[in-house]
C-alpha cells in the first residue's frame, strides 16, 4: 500500500506539472491502494488491507495533498474501533493543508459491511451528518459517492440537499465506448442535482484471475448540465482534467426555470412511501459477525419479501 502511495505521489506531481500549477482537486479511483477482496474472508481482509485511524499511510496521503497544494480524494478500506469485527469502505478527502476534511463511508455494497448494516449503533455513535457528509471548502462543497452508488439517485439527492456541489466519484467499472449504466447515471445525477461529477475509474486491476483490463478507463468530468467536459481513454491517464466553474453553477442553481430540477423537487410527495416501505433491511450485522455469504442470503430474503408483499411479481 505504501508502494502504491509512493507511485501515486510521483504521478500526481508529474500530472500537475503538465496540467498546470493551478490544479486544485485530484480524485483517485476505487481500489487505488489495495485492489478488492477475492477469496479473503471479512476478517482476513480487515487484517490485511484496511487503514486504521492512526495509520501512517494516512499521513503519507496527507503529505501528498499538502506538498502539491491540492484537495486529494481517495477511496480505501478502513477499520472503526467501535465496530472491530469488520471494516467499511470509505472515501477520504484531504485538503491543501493535509487535513482530512471529509470522510464518507459507502452505504450500499453487495459484499461488504456498511453503516446501514449496524444502523442504530452507527447513528448513536456518529449521527446522520456523518452518514451524509458535505465539506464546504474554498473550491466548493464536496461530497463523495463510492463506485456503484452512482446508480442510486437517493444518495446523490440527499447530499445535494445538504449543499453538495461537486460529487467525487471513485469507481472501478467497465470502460466501454457504449453507454454503460454507470455512464448514464453519472449524467443523470449531474442533471438531477445541478452538480458536477468528477469520476475516476481504475486503469485495470492486476494480480487477480479476472482479466486485468476488465475495469479500465473512461474517467470523466460531467458538468451541472450533464455535459461531459472531458473524458479519458483507456489505461493510466491524467487526461480527464478540466476547469470547474462553481460560481457559474451557483448562479444556475439560483435561476428560476424548468431546468432547475433541484429547486422543483417536492420531497413531501415521496417521504411517506419511503418511510413506510423497507426493502433491504437495516441492522443485519447487529451481532457484529459478518461473512461474504450473509449479504447474498440477505438479498435473496429481500427479494422473497418483495414478492410476498406484491411489490415484485
Amino acid at each position: 500500500m505504501q508502494s502504491s502511495i509512493t507511485r501515486i505521489a510521483r504521478e500526481i506531481a508529474a500530472s500537475k506539472a503538465f496540467i498546470g500549477s493551478d490544479l486544485r482537486l485530484v480524485v483517485l479511483p476505487e481500489y487505488a491502494l489495495t485492489g478488492f477482496p477475492m477469496s479473503e474472508s471479512i476478517e482476513a481482509w480487515r487484517d490485511k488491507a484496511c487503514l486504521r485511524a492512526d495509520d501512517p499511510l494516512l499521513d503519507s496521503l496527507a503529505e501528498i495533498a499538502q506538498k502539491q497544494g491540492i484537495f486529494l480524494a481517495i477511496n480505501a478500506y478502513d477499520i472503526d474501533r467501535h465496530f472491530p469485527d469488520f471494516y467499511f469502505q470509505s472515501s477520504y478527502v484531504f485538503d491543501e493543508q493535509g487535513t482530512i476534511c471529509l470522510r464518507y463511508r459507502r452505504l450500499i455494497s453487495m459484499y461488504a459491511p456498511t453503516p446501514h448494516d449496524v444502523w442504530p449503533r452507527y447513528l448513536d455513535q456518529y449521527g446522520l451528518d456523518a452518514v451524509f457528509p458535505v465539506a464546504r471548502t474554498a473550491i466548493g462543497n464536496l461530497a463523495a459517492i463510492a463506485s456503484e452508488e452512482i446508480l442510486y439517485p437517493e444518495i446523490a439527492r440527499t447530499l445535494a440537499l445538504r449543499g453538495a456541489e461537486i460529487f467525487l466519484h471513485s469507481t472501478s467499472e467497465v470502460g466501454s465506448v457504449e453507454s454503460t449504466p454507470k455512464a448514464i447515471c453519472k449524467r443523470a445525477r449531474a442533471i438531477e442535482n445541478l452538480a458536477y461529477v468528477v469520476s475516476a475509474n481504475s486503469a485495470g486491476i492486476v494480480g487477480t484471475a479476472i482479466p486485468a483490463q476488465s475495469t479500465d478507463g473512461m474517467s470523466t468530468i460531467i458538468d451541472y448540465k450533464g455535459h461531459a467536459l472531458i473524458q479519458a481513454g483507456f489505461g493510466e491517464s491524467m487526461v480527464a482534467n478540466s476547469s470547474i466553474d462553481v460560481r457559474a453553477q451557483r448562479e444556475w442553481r439560483r435561476r428560476p426555470g424548468m431546468s432547475n430540477l433541484l429547486a422543483r423537487q417536492r420531497t413531501e410527495l415521496f417521504a411517506t412511501s419511503y418511510a413506510n416501505t423497507s426493502v433491504y433491511p437495516a441492522n443485519t450485522l447487529a451481532s457484529g459477525k459478518a461473512t461474504r455469504s450473509h449479504f447474498l442470503q440477505t438479498q435473496q430474503q429481500t427479494i422473497e419479501s418483495l414478492v410476498a408483499r406484491g411489490i415484485l411479481q
